[in-house]
């Protein structure tokens, strides 16, 4: 339980004590609590008592007294949860737990692999997917934040024990590709050497074939012939296609490896043979109507800019499919084959309507019961250059994924190579490196709210200070250096002794470790990455200030603050990896 779900508790069993003689019954969601937003206020605040006193035909100061009162009797003299609560203005009230109580959490949590959290029971399967880059194309600086915040969700419902399915659905299916096998064939290029082209190459001939695509209607017959022979399972055309997809997915590979991320692919063509039982099915179930040729599933509540209902066209009026029918397909295989009970899709917020329209059209089809399965789009928003632009090269074209990220190891290696290190071999300084700066560009990332667009700044992504990887990686640096400065044993200590927390940097700091718990709370139920990096930033800030005023080595209270300093490290180890970063050893 939270500290926040505890007070929520305590208040329900006060409100419920006190009034049960109205007739009422309480539960949890009548109360509201937050954490103070100083410290001279408290440790919470419960900010229910306006509501409830529309309820209780009351004044909201004097519900807060009673509730006060009650609270109180409630504890324990033995067992005091709270140093204080008390009034404020029209009806707050503050809570402040007692120092006694919340040393006695951090040694219990200490003892705690999952930090205070709950894992979930049973295992239930999350199906995400993220990334998404399509076959022949370079992933670029758009594919950035889908890669790294599916990530990220995925680590965080992977340690609270969900069995996470990681899908990356890339483009491998469609008219592009026999636009480029038809081009390759013109070309007279041979197997042998669609194989050995890397993805540049494959890249060029796919801008070519475009061109001619769009200029040439022969070969844009010829191409359309090609996507069929595809569908048909040509093998020569298929051996073209599976070259074509074998030479991108290196590139891929080289980009995830890079970033640390673990992801299983999972193309469009995986779900090409589902596609004529899913318009079959809707047939079956009446939700076709047919518009100008097409097939189209009507939803109420989607209409167009004119008020028009907006279709979902689910089949072409020339037989072809399209991105809604194969989601429609993937949604319907990750319930009844994969068992997903949490589906979630990381793409960006352009493509939210789109994913509106097919869960609305799965809840109709009867694919999924909302009662059961959970679905989550989660959108995100651009990412822009320093100057608030799009991402482009100077020749106009959106930046390569793999340069930016080179670019950020070269700037972390500059930067590292003026602090001197006299110890550090090269290659051990090219790791920093690599380390440094794809830990900066991803925490950027997460710490921005990703429905929102956010400027790439590599100059302020790789400083030392504010909320920055760096800041984080920093604090972890200094608790180490204290743990081999007094050389003892973490694990031995903590059966023998225990945290004390004592001045007013002890029990913030401590009290920051214990909202781990709420955080993760908070982040299941919202999927935003930055509810982690705020909560671990305000955590290295506190820590900071406590190493600046709390002597540890050689101190009285040694063994309580080292054992303290150990809390937080586990904590920042256990919310980078659940970022995606790596700690540094030194800086």
């Amino acid at each position: 339980m939270t500290l926040l779900e505890l007070i929520k508790q305590q208040c329900t069993l006060a409100l419920n004590h006190l009034y049960t003689a109205n007739n009422n019954h309480f539960t949890d969601d009548i109360i509201e609590v937050t954490p103070a937003t100083n410290n001279k206020f408290g440790h919470y605040q419960c900010n229910s008592a306006m509501k409830l006193s529309k309820i209780l035909k009351s004044a909201p100061r004097l519900i807060a007294e009673q509730l006060r009162e009650q609270l109180l009797q409630q504890q324990s003299p033995a067992d005091t949860i709270f140093a204080s609560i008390e009034i404020a203005g029209p009806g707050f009230i503050n809570f402040t737990f007692s120092s006694t109580y919340l040393s006695g959490l951090l040694n219990t949590q200490l003892q705690d692999p999952m930090h205070g959290c709950v894992a979930v029971q049973h295992s239930p399967t999350a199906i995400i997917d993220f990334s998404s880059p399509n076959i022949a194309k370079e992933m670029h600086v758009g594919h950035l934040r889908s890669t790294i915040i599916g990530d990220c969700i995925a680590r965080a419902l992977e340690f609270l024990d969900y069995k996470v399915l990681r899908l990356n659905h890339v483009g491998d299916w469609g008219t592009q590709f026999g636009m480029l096998i038809a081009f390759i064939e013109n070309e007279k290029l041979n197997l042998q050497q669609v194989r050995d082209m890397d993805l540049a190459e494959l890249l060029k001939l796919y801008r070519a074939a475009k061109l001619k695509f769009d200029a040439d209607l022969e070969f844009k017959q010829s191409a359309q012939r090609k996507v069929v022979s595809l569908q048909q399972g040509s093998v020569e055309t298929l051996q073209y296609w599976q070259a074509i997809c074998a030479s991108s997915r290196v590139a891929f590979e080289q980009i995830y490896e890079t970033l640390g991320i673990k992801i299983q692919e999972r193309g469009e063509s995986y779900y090409n043979p589902m596609l004529p039982l899913v318009i079959e099915d809707l047939e079956h179930k009446n939700l076709i109507t047919i518009s100008d040729g097409a097939k189209c599933v009507y939803i109420d509540g989607f209409i167009n800019r004119e008020g028009e209902p907006l279709p979902l066209i689910v089949q072409k009026s020339d037989g072809g499919y399209n991105y809604a029918t194969t989601d429609i397909a993937a949604l319907r295989h990750r319930v009844t084959q994969e068992h997903g009970t949490w589906l979630i899709y990381v793409t960006d917020a352009g493509q939210s309507q789109h994913f509106n329209m097919v869960f609305a059209a799965c809840r109709l089809a009867g694919y999924y019961d909302p009662s059961k399965i959970r679905i989550n789009h989660v959108p995100f928003g651009l990412v822009l250059r320093a100057d608030g632009k799009k991402f482009q090269t100077r020749s106009g074209e959106t930046e390569r994924l793999i340069d930016l990220l080179q670019t950020a190891v070269d700037k972390a290696h500059e930067i590292l190579k003026t602090r001197n290190y006299q110890d550090v071999t090269e290659t051990e300084l090219q790791n920093m490196a690599k380390i440094l700066g794809i830990n900066a560009i991803k925490y950027a990332d997460l710490a921005n709210n990703r429905t929102s667009d956010y400027a790439f700044s590599l100059d302020r992504m790789l400083q030392f200070e504010g909320n920055t990887a760096a800041f984080l990686c920093y604090a972890y640096v200094r608790i180490q250096s204290l743990k081999r400065k007094i050389a003892v044993d973490i694990n031995t200590l903590a059966t023998t002794n225990h945290i004390v927390l004592q001045t007013a940097e002890e029990i913030d700091l401590g009290l920051q470790v214990l909202q781990f718990s709420e955080i993760m709370s908070h982040f299941t139920a919202e999927l935003l990455p930055n509810r982690i990096t705020d909560y671990l930033y305000h955590l290295a800030e506190k820590f900071h200030v406590f190493f600046h005023n709390c002597r540890v080595e050689g101190a009285p209270e040694q063994n309580s603050r080292i054992l303290l300093c150990e809390a937080v490290s586990r904590i920042l180890t256990q919310g980078m990896e659940l970022l995606g970063l790596k700690p540094l050893e030194r800086m």
